[in-house]
């Protein structure tokens, strides 16, 4: 369905700003409080909480260059169509197909999150279900099932379970608050801070990896359904950035009182016994901590909401995975019967049926847990917030009368730090998580010439040139993060230090690179006629020459 203001019925009220803030924090809290505290506490200590912030910035310099271009495209599925409008079809589908790889692989982490909480329960089959750590046969197929379920009821009613989603996001709010007080109010051990190696006993560098790999980028993912859903608002300028403030700034004191929670909460003893953070290692983090605690009740709480948090979330996923998917079968690059929408059900299910089976491969091949899984999603999640700031510096070069409702300050800095934080956040992924994505990435090209190739398309080098920046970006960033540091999972040939100055810097020269490669397409008219300006009448010429010396939004 178009929610977008311009498709919106006359009379018809748009989403209130309170509302849009409750989509963002509602999408923000699926299996991530569940899990993130406890992996970033096993990777990086006590300064897990410095990576919660890090993390909140980050995200927070990503979702306002969306707010910009999301705010002036006011489109469904948004995210995934600024590459096109950017740089035509071949990066529009690279960076489509990034996206859906994103979208679409949160479906089996949530079932696995819900898997992983269930053997925390008192049967004897549940507690098989995990196995060192990793599911055990029996929890594969449980994973298997979950996954198999949600996707049957949205496959007859996605409608049904968004209305009960309403009262989820109600629910899963609540569960994480009360939580964190009855473990604080359980005992609270200040040395925890400082003991077992200080408030940092991994170094710095761990801090880094928490951020991209521990589940903190996964946590604020959720940012993506205010810019997706943004055009629905009354006053989509003003609503979009400041819905992405709030829900941001309340996940992010959530998060960081689950974190200080979790750090206080855990026996000396017990810390002292695993030898520090890093042998803490709960399967079901604070379900497995309130059982320690013997607050019954808690646990019974938690496991109820292990249900409803990483479900909820995932009707949303099941949903936008199919849209994404529909959506690259109507630009051609998918086979056209994947956009089919049933006459009754409203949904795409050709669509459903290629993410059920994707999500089953992501299960049988990395599924094995859910921290497992967590680094190479949040590293595709990575991967699918480059076009944000690049966008926002193409369109103001080639569309300076594009009707902005909000305005990005001070652009020309902080876009390309923006996108040099992105790079940076896909290095701290660690190798071989990188190379994982960026090859998963990069099998769209071949398809994309095959396309091409059928559609009679002569001048292949033509259609390529704005997306090869992307590609050697990705090639690029994995070779770096294979001969970087061993802190970041690579084979210690750059030393620490200079690997991350390494990729900041090329990061800004690959960042001007993909701007003037978004100005040629729009001079060569690679890019699609413009769904806001092409309704405009007479419409003046979109491109504007740069002046001499122009580099940079």
């Amino acid at each position: 369905m178009d929610l977008s203001a311009a498709h919106r019925p006359a009379g018809q009220q748009g989403l209130s700003l309170f509302a849009l803030i409750m989509i963002g924090l509602g999408s923000i809290f699926g299996s991530g409080w569940l899990f993130g505290a406890g992996q970033a506490a096993q990777v990086a200590g006590p300064a897990a909480l410095v990576a919660w912030v890090i993390g909140a910035v980050f995200i927070g310099m990503i979702a306002m260059t969306y707010a910009e271009v999301g705010a002036a495209y006011p489109l469904p599925g948004a995210m995934a169509r600024f590459g096109s409008l950017s740089h035509g079809p071949v990066l529009g589908f690279v960076t489509g197909w990034a996206v859906w790889i994103a979208t679409a692989s949160l479906i089996p982490i949530e079932a696995i999150a819900g898997t992983q909480y269930m053997s925390s329960w008192s049967f004897g089959w549940a507690r098989g279900l995990v196995t060192d750590g990793s599911l055990s046969g029996t929890g594969m197929l449980t994973a298997l099932a979950l996954t198999f379920a949600l996707w049957l009821a949205c496959y007859w009613s996605v409608s049904l379970l968004a209305r009960a989603n309403n009262l989820l996001t109600l629910v899963k709010f609540a569960i994480p608050v009360l939580a964190v007080g009855a473990l604080i109010a359980s005992g609270f051990h200040t040395g925890n801070f400082t003991a077992q190696g200080g408030f940092a006993p991994n170094g710095w560098s761990a801090v880094l990896t928490a951020v991209s790999a521990s589940g903190v980028v996964f946590a604020f993912n959720g940012f993506q359904a205010v810019v997706n859903l943004g055009g629905a608002a009354r006053n989509p300028g003003r609503a979009i950035p400041l819905a992405l403030v709030g829900a941001l700034s309340l996940g992010l004191v959530i998060y960081l009182a689950l974190q200080v929670a979790f750090l206080g909460a855990v026996p000396p003893e017990r810390l002292a016994e695993a030898g520090g953070w890093s042998g803490i290692n709960f399967a079901s983090p604070f379900a497995d901590l309130a059982k320690l605690l013997m607050l019954h009740w808690v646990v019974t709480m938690l496991q109820f909401g292990a249900f409803i948090s990483p479900n909820g979330a995932n009707i949303g996923n099941v949903a936008s995975s199919a849209y994404l998917a529909q959506n690259l079968a109507e630009t051609g690059f998918f086979p056209k019967k994947i956009a089919e929408v049933h006459p009754r059900y409203g949904v795409a299910r050709p669509a459903m049926w290629l993410n059920l089976g994707f999500s089953v491969l992501l299960l049988v091949t990395v599924g094995h847990s859910w921290e497992a899984l967590a680094g190479v999603v949040s590293a595709a999640m990575v991967v699918s917030y480059l076009m944000g700031p690049i966008a926002v510096g193409v369109f103001r070069h080639t569309k300076p009368d594009l009707p902005r409702p909000f305005r990005l300050p001070a652009a020309r800095v902080l876009c390309p730090i923006t996108f040099a934080f992105a790079a940076c956040a896909l290095y701290w992924s660690k190798w071989p998580n990188t190379g994982k994505v960026a090859l998963l990435t990069l099998l769209s090209l071949p398809i994309a010439a095959v396309v091409l190739r059928r559609r009679g398309e002569r001048s292949l080098l033509r259609q390529f040139a704005p997306a090869w920046w992307m590609a050697a970006f990705l090639l690029w960033l994995a070779g770096l993060s294979a001969l970087g540091s061993t802190r970041f999972g690579g084979h210690g040939v750059i030393p620490g230090g200079m690997d991350i100055a390494l990729v900041g810097l090329s990061a800004l020269g690959f960042y001007f690179w993909a701007v003037r490669a978004g100005v040629a397409a729009h001079r060569a008219g690679l890019p699609a006629p413009d769904p806001v300006t092409a309704a405009a009448p007479a419409a003046a010429p979109q491109v504007q020459p740069e002046p001499a010396g122009a580099t940079a939004p």
